[in-house]
């Protein structure tokens, strides 16, 4: 039997990140591949009670169809745990903030859509808005987030802009206050929306990030939050906050997708943070990754003085983006790195166009103190022998 496949089956691509976690499932390799969230923050006993708790006192009904909004009350939750005057009829509950990311992508992008994104960006943006064959421009940044005036000269014509704000996947790096409001006030006069993507904001270390851009300007922004990194990602619980105007589309994308996400998971989650147990469990995956990153960071310092390699310091999240000598590409390094029992993720994968054959991401939440000292050493001496057959 021949297939004929849908041009957009064309444009889909298995994810870079998923086929490195294969090799990662080797026994002795230690990761810093995946943008895992550890799983000594899973809050197991939370849910067992929680999900006792709706099982026994509404069942049947958390066992049903529901509705394609969301559960009330979780949207009631989510409504309220924003830091701006949120409706819950603004708020829709997706399968993982990814399905925010198709559910927009299928409402705003036609085939040649200029679409903007950082660079680099999150990799599954640029999955998901691919089927839709849109154009996608890069806008350059530095450590303080967006270039504004590449923002405005790439913004004409543009369906919306695509960004992370805080600890950004994969650079860690956070948009300040000021580069924050030169934007919004930007996109606004350029009339060029934005799509802000928040799965990391609640995990800072020591101060909180500025506010979204999606409180400075409500009617200009869609967001996108998660439960995975604060909770659990097995649940595939995510949110979507959009404008009165774009909100009834999405939902009808919604609807066509997969009708509503899963009731059950959405009424669990209702009753594990009704009583402000996000208030006091978040603050304990703060400090672990807190932890886990300064000893990410201190074994750099350590293994990896003289071999030319930089890195950056993330205020909060689960990654280090780091930068390779010159003339040392990661995609060739990374075989050599796992024949030492260490894997990381080269950086061009997260280009709109390809980008700088040099970066890699750590991940530092997954890895113990101990198991992260004798990564890095490993990967530093991966490199080691790698210079020195560049220099043979």
């Amino acid at each position: 039997m021949h297939w004929t496949l849908a041009r957009r089956a064309e444009k889909m691509n298995p994810s870079v990140i998923r086929e490195i976690l294969k090799v990662t499932e080797r026994p002795g390799i230690i990761s810093f591949a995946g943008g895992l969230p550890s799983a000594k923050t899973f809050p197991v006993d939370a849910f067992a009670a929680a999900a006792a708790k709706v099982l026994r006192d509404d069942g049947p009904a958390a066992l049903q169809y529901s509705a394609s909004e969301g559960y009330r009350p979780l949207c009631e939750a989510v409504a309220a745990w924003l830091p701006w005057d949120v409706n819950p009829d603004q708020v829709l509950i997706t399968t993982g903030s990814q399905q925010g990311l198709d559910l927009v992508g299928k409402v705003l992008i036609d085939e040649d859509s200029r679409v903007l994104v950082e660079t680099p960006t999150y990799l599954g943006a640029l999955q998901a808005f691919a089927p839709m064959e849109p154009s996608v421009v890069g806008v350059d940044g530095d450590d303080d987030g967006v270039a504004i005036g590449d923002f405005a000269a790439k913004a004409p014509g543009a369906r919306f802009f695509y960004v992370l704000p805080n600890f950004q996947n994969p650079t860690g790096r956070t948009m300040g206050e000021a580069r924050r409001a030169a934007l919004v006030e930007r996109a606004a006069a350029l009339d060029v929306p934005l799509v802000e993507d928040n799965p990391y904001g609640d995990l800072w270390f020591d101060a909180p990030p500025p506010a979204p851009l999606a409180a400075r300007n409500p009617d200009g922004a869609i967001y996108l939050g998660s439960f995975s990194k604060v909770l659990a990602p097995g649940l595939r619980l995510g949110y979507v906050v959009a404008p009165r105007a774009i909100h009834p589309k999405l939902l009808q994308a919604k609807q066509a997708a997969d009708l509503h996400t899963p009731g059950f998971n959405q009424r669990v989650v209702a009753e594990v943070i009704k009583d402000g147990f996000l208030d006091r469990h978040v603050p304990t995956i703060r400090a672990l990754y807190k932890q886990q990153r300064n000893a990410m960071l201190g074994a750099l310092e350590r293994e990896m003085q003289g071999l030319g390699m930089q890195w950056n310091q993330p205020a909060g999240g689960m990654f280090l983006w780091a930068r390779l000598p010159e003339g040392v590409s990661a995609v060739d390094l990374l075989p050599r790195a796992v024949e030492r029992g260490v894997a990381f993720v080269p950086g061009a994968a997260f280009y709109a166009a390809g980008g700088d054959a040099r970066t890699l991401r750590l991940s530092f939440v997954t890895a113990s103190a101990d198991e992260i000292d004798t990564g890095i050493a490993a990967l530093a001496q991966a490199l080691r022998e790698h210079l020195a057959t560049l220099h043979a």
